[in-house]
């Protein structure tokens, strides 16, 4: 078999089911692994019926056998929401490093290219805004959120080492905020609480005085970036997300504008280490890929609420 063969692990998740998705859509055969921990079968359904697509349940702590000839390794497996590395967090941490050893040891038996979907936490709270490739970040590394900002950290750090010694030929993408469909609704982050709170009319949770600031970038403009680079022989790191600045309270307000959601606003408790600031600098990606989001915010989440409200409701 002559296709282009990438291997997405993480593949059944959010970001990763539509990965698999884009890359069946353009031609290529698509292996996914994923442990199911976070990740839905029900994500695939749309892959699940093309012949290229291969799905296999697999914990990536353990050895990874494929058959064949991979052209691709993306290594997209990881417990990304608040809610799931603190419930989850040695598995967050092992994501990070033991599956990152073991992808980057595929990769390099099989001569891919190997991406690693690094995340902007690794800047932490950071004292540089917005921020760019070269800044090193500013991370608790004993608090509750770090065994995710320290595990991805660790993998950019253990993907650079296989890339110096063993001339793998690898990149590494920081994803910055992204939303749209197939967000789980009950994973903790300001998306899709926002939106189910206000399709049950119950008030929105701004943590804080909602003064914190995320940028938010559509998934399908996230997915262009990714194949960009991944096609590409950039090593990284490289930003991708939405330079367009909003604070939480200015994002809870759209989603009650959008939903005619009539529970409000309650305040709670900023929790432990949350950022203050997040935004990326997209310089180096739109010089080298002319790449940058197109979709608005309000009318990415226009598509986002409609994809929830066709959902089952949580209590």
């Amino acid at each position: 078999m002559n296709k282009t063969t990438v291997l997405v692990t993480g593949g059944a998740g959010f970001i990763g089911s539509h990965l698999c998705d884009r890359l069946l859509s353009e031609g290529f055969r698509v292996i996914c692994l994923d442990n199911l921990i976070t990740g839905s079968l029900h994500n695939l359904r749309r892959s699940s019926g093309c012949n290229r697509f291969i799905f296999k349940k697999h914990n990536l702590e353990k050895y990874i056998a494929i058959k064949g000839k991979l052209d691709f390794v993306l290594h997209f497996a990881s417990l990304a929401s608040p809610a799931d590395y603190l419930k989850f967090p040695i598995q967050t941490l092992n994501a990070g490093s033991l599956a990152t050893y073991t992808t980057l040891d595929l990769a390099k038996k099989k001569r891919a290219r190997y991406i690693l979907a690094s995340t902007s936490e690794v800047y932490g709270d950071p004292l540089v805004h917005p921020q760019r490739e070269e800044y090193w970040g500013n991370v608790n590394p004993v608090g509750v959120r770090s065994c995710y900002d320290e595990s991805k950290r660790f993998a950019e750090a253990l993907t650079m080492a296989y890339h110096r010694v063993h001339k793998l030929n690898t990149s590494i993408i920081r994803i910055f905020n992204t939303y749209g469909p197939r967000m789980r609704i009950n994973d903790g982050r300001a998306v899709p609480n926002f939106i189910h709170q206000a399709l049950n009319n119950r008030p929105l949770s701004v943590y804080g005085r909602g003064r914190q600031t995320r940028s938010f970038c559509y998934i399908d403009d996230l997915i262009e970036g990714i194949l960009r680079i991944m096609r590409s022989d950039k090593i990284g790191p490289l930003n991708l997300g939405n330079p367009k600045e909003f604070t939480i309270l200015r994002l809870a307000k759209l989603v009650l504008k959008l939903t005619a959601g009539k529970g409000g606003i309650t305040f709670k408790p900023l929790p432990q280490d949350d950022p203050r600031q997040r935004c990326p600098d997209i310089t180096l990606v739109k010089k080298l890929f002319n790449w940058q989001p197109a979709i608005e915010l309000g009318e990415g989440l226009k598509m986002t609420i409609e994809w929830f409200s066709k959902r089952k409701r949580f209590p």
